[in-house]
């Protein structure tokens, strides 16, 4: 077991080694897959903080809870403890309707028409405000509203909602399609990357063979070749990312300052930057091991 270890260590070191050995051409395969991965990346990003400032600015969308005028103060009680107690629902507020006349009489400027009027046209109501979810699940909410007894109109203000959960489900559309795409294109860098370092070892291979080594001897230094040029681009990507949002907050701050909110671009979270070198360094592999499978075994000593 120690001694495998070290074997491993040793070829780690050697393919560290291998990619200083030509910094110019480490450096340039590096800031290529680096750039293609911070742009579905980057873009995952942005949506990200996105939702969450639009989330911020309007919140989740309320439900209008219209009361039948049969409804007594004792309906009232009984209505709101139902509605506190319910899982979904982070709050409420109870509008009487008394109070909803005044309000439409100082927001419409129409008093002396409103005052008018022989009675309270206006119902009481409860504003309901429900915890963080999809519109689906408001839907949902609204609908179980609507079943329950002395509820004569519940609605539920959602068409803000439809269209930010549009956009933002054709911005990830748009994100994976980027990113399956330069996926392949990461792939086919590291396959032929390694398909030149076989091409310039062949003698090395050849004399390899002669003395005995195997296959799997001599596929792993290429295959922790690939591994590590993927890691090393997802770091490059992470940097980039990093980089590209300092300058947009920079930029960003004199912004909001105008409109006096306060509002800066969040960075990957640890998770998905562990998601991300995690899937980089995955890329690396495939792309050295598909180029080991097709190339090596049309190396045989002479």
């Amino acid at each position: 077991m120690k001694n495998a270890l070290l074997q491993h260590f040793r070829v780690i070191r050697f393919t560290f080694q291998r990619l200083l050995h030509n910094p110019g051409s480490t450096l340039l395969n590096l800031l290529v897959i680096g750039i293609a991965l911070s742009l579905p990346a980057g873009g995952y990003v942005l949506l990200k903080n996105v939702q969450y400032a639009s989330s911020q600015m309007t919140g989740t969308p309320q439900i209008s809870v219209f009361l039948a005028t049969s409804a007594t103060v004792d309906d009232f009680t009984r209505i709101g403890k139902q509605l506190k107690d319910h899982a979904a629902i982070d709050h409420i507020e109870f509008v009487p309707r008394d109070l909803a006349l005044k309000q439409i009489q100082v927001s419409t400027g129409l008093a002396d028409v409103i005052g008018g009027l022989s009675q309270n046209p206006l119902p009481d109501a409860f504003i309901v405000y429900p915890v963080p979810m999809d519109v689906k699940k408001l839907e949902l909410l609204r609908d179980d509203l609507s079943s329950w007894p002395k509820f004569e109109h519940v609605q539920l203000d959602s068409a803000w909602a439809y269209k930010l959960e549009a956009l933002l489900r054709f911005g990830r559309i748009f994100v994976f399609i980027l990113a399956a795409l330069l996926s392949f294109a990461l792939i086919a860098i590291t396959f032929n990357t390694i398909r030149l370092q076989i091409l310039t070892q062949r003698e090395e291979i050849e004399v390899s063979k002669l003395i005995g080594a195997t296959n799997g001897f001599i596929r792993r230094p290429f295959i922790y070749f690939g591994l590590l040029l993927g890691l090393l681009g997802g770091v490059t990507g992470w940097l980039v990312i990093a980089f590209s949002l300092h300058i947009l907050n920079y930029s960003l701050a004199g912004l909001t300052q105008l409109y006096g909110t306060s509002f800066t671009l969040s960075h990957l979270s640890l998770g998905d930057s562990l998601t991300l070198l995690g899937f980089s360094a995955y890329l690396g592999w495939l792309g050295a091991w598909l180029s080991v499978s097709q190339h090596l075994w049309q190396i045989e000593p002479k």
